[in-house]
């Protein structure tokens, strides 16, 4: 048998070529599908129940001595907070964005009610964070603590709006006689604290926490500070 040894012609030999590289391709990519992936470490998220970002406020002297929702007498030297939603009793770490600063507070009242903020910061919180000036600041509030008592609230409780709080009857009269020109049910509740009355200026009766905070909004617009209460 006579077998010719003329040469393979090149556009078949880059078609063999073509073919071995395409196989070899396959076999690469067959072994890494089975091989696992490596654990790679993956940043999550913070949990938005226990990390929040945004606007922070402060309150000081029109509302020291006043009782908060807490029951508490608010005290601006005291490192405290107003939340809307976080337990009272709960201990956060407020963060200032804005220049690295922070402090430790805790939540023994309810607030703010303006639209876009997420925490009202005591005179003294806000000091210590160099917030008091600008009077707002961007901040992280970071959950440390939350309160290990258990509350238990009637399922009949209700809710008042407290708009101010005076030690003198007078101031209190002449601010429920303004709210009384655009709200109803208006009253003056005195409030006994050690050896000093107070006495603070309520506004209406709410079966759910919503319908006070729908009514709270209202006042707020009115160019009032208000403070959801639990009666």
């Amino acid at each position: 048998m006579n077998f010719s040894s003329a040469p393979i012609p090149n556009h078949t030999g880059f078609y063999i070529l073509t073919r071995i590289a395409g196989a070899l391709c396959f076999f690469s990519f067959a072994v890494s599908c089975s091989v696992p992936p490596s654990k790679a470490r993956v940043s999550l998220p913070p949990d938005s129940r226990l990390s929040q970002t945004g606007i922070a406020s402060w309150y000081g002297p029109g509302f020291h001595g006043s009782a908060t929702a807490s029951g508490d007498i608010y005290n601006q030297s005291d490192l405290t907070a107003a939340h809307q939603t976080l337990p009272l009793g709960t201990r956060v770490l407020v963060t200032n964005l804005e220049n690295g600063s922070s402090t430790q507070v805790t939540v023994n009242d309810r607030g703010p009610f303006a639209k876009g903020r997420v925490i009202d910061l005591s005179y003294a919180a806000a000091q210590s964070i160099n917030m008091v000036g600008p009077g707002t600041a961007l901040v992280r509030v970071d959950v440390i603590d939350s309160p290990t008592r258990i509350q238990t609230i009637r399922a009949s409780l209700d809710y008042t709006l407290q708009v101010g709080s005076f030690s003198q009857l007078e101031n209190a009269e002449q601010l429920r006689d303004r709210l009384a020109k655009s709200f109803t049910d208006v009253t003056i509740a005195p409030t006994q604290s050690k050896d000093l009355t107070y006495y603070r200026v309520h506004l209406g009766t709410f079966s759910t926490r919503a319908d006070a905070e729908e009514q709270a909004r209202q006042v707020t617009q009115a160019g009032y500070s208000v403070i959801i209460m639990e009666k």
